[in-house]
């Protein structure tokens, strides 16, 4: 068998076409994303999957998902409930405390149970960013407020329901996206907050839960730290703050390098983002010549990183399987006054 690279890919479709089934085979990617555009019914989700690990000749190669609730949700009705955003368990939280963290960890084992049954493994949950006023919308209710110790307690009580479920959570965007006024799907935004203010407030939460056995960059700049690029390829970043200051010794996954943050060729991208210190490149939007070209500069996944990832494969599937009906009907409860 193929050794695995350091790479998680997308694809185009409902299936995968000959050309995507040769390329896996040969590049061998550790692991792969679905999207919206990869989804339509349950036995299709199963079978996707079950090709994707096929073509790397590993029965648990893990397949990620983002399904947070509110607006970033991959699964709709009828494959999977519409689920509130984080804003709303936050809303909870502000009221009573422990409600607050019940809710949270009733959230994330809801989307165990929905993604489980299709074979996911990974979900890209908790959202750990702490916006502040000014920053741009593209977190806004997918953060669980704007208090960093509250943010914490929600995110690992999140991401708690997950692992009970058997999934692999995935803290983003490390170390910290918060601050930043652009959207990075379309333009790379810089910080320019100090150290301090970073520290105590956006790295916060990171640093709190630095024991989660997963994480994705930002593509952010710190001016503080780093003027010169963004975290996702800046060896500062990450061997100063993430794996230093924050503490971080878990699996570092890229965000996205097909986001228009990244300037660029994709070859060059996945080069950087590996030479800075990340363990994983993430190319999602199923494009060949992009995915191509990233894949020509990963490497293999040895090391440190292999470490990193087969703790984080870990956490896959060790379950508590808990009573289904009785676990959405608490949660339901605990929802319907925010509603």
């Amino acid at each position: 068998m193929t050794e695995s690279k350091s790479l998680i890919l997308g694809c185009a479709g409902h299936s995968l076409s000959r050309e995507e089934i040769r390329f896996y085979r040969g590049e061998c990617p550790w692991g792969f994303i679905l999207f919206a555009r990869n989804i339509s019914e349950p036995e299709q989700i199963r079978d996707l999957v079950a090709s994707m690990r096929d073509c790397v000749g590993r029965d648990d190669a893990p397949v990620f998902i983002d399904q947070e609730g509110g607006r970033v949700q991959r699964l709709r009705p009828p494959l999977a409930p519409n689920y509130p955003p984080a804003a709303a368990v936050g809303e909870i939280y502000r009221r009573d405390r422990e409600a607050g963290l019940r809710a949270a960890w009733l959230h994330g084992r809801m989307h165990a149970f929905d993604l489980a049954r299709y074979g996911i493994s990974a979900d890209c949950l908790p959202v750990l960013d702490v916006p502040v006023e000014g920053a741009s919308d593209v977190i806004g209710q997918r953060a669980y407020g704007r208090d960093p110790e509250a943010v914490a307690a929600l995110g690992r009580a999140s991401a708690e329901g997950l692992m009970a479920g058997g999934l692999l959570p995935v803290m983003k965007h490390i170390p910290g996206h918060g601050r930043a006024s652009a959207d990075t799907h379309f333009e790379l935004p810089t910080v320019h907050a100090s150290f301090d203010a970073l520290r105590r407030h956006d790295f916060a939460p990171f640093t709190a839960l630095n024991d989660l056995p997963a994480a994705m960059t930002a593509h952010v700049v710190f001016s503080a730290i780093d003027p010169a690029g963004p975290a996702t390829t800046s060896g500062k970043v990450v061997e100063e703050v993430i794996r230093g200051e924050i503490g971080f010794d878990g699996l570092l996954i890229s965000d996205d390098i097909s986001m228009k943050a990244l300037s660029g060729d994709f070859g060059a991208k996945a080069a950087a983002i590996l030479a800075a210190g990340v363990d994983i490149v993430l190319h999602c939007n199923g494009v060949m010549e992009e995915m191509t070209a990233a894949a020509a500069k990963a490497k293999a996944l040895e090391g440190a990183a292999r470490r990193r990832a087969d703790s984080a494969m870990a956490v896959i599937g060790a379950k508590n399987e808990g009573a289904e009906d009785e676990l959405r009907a608490e949660f339901a409860e605990y929802f319907a006054a925010v509603a």
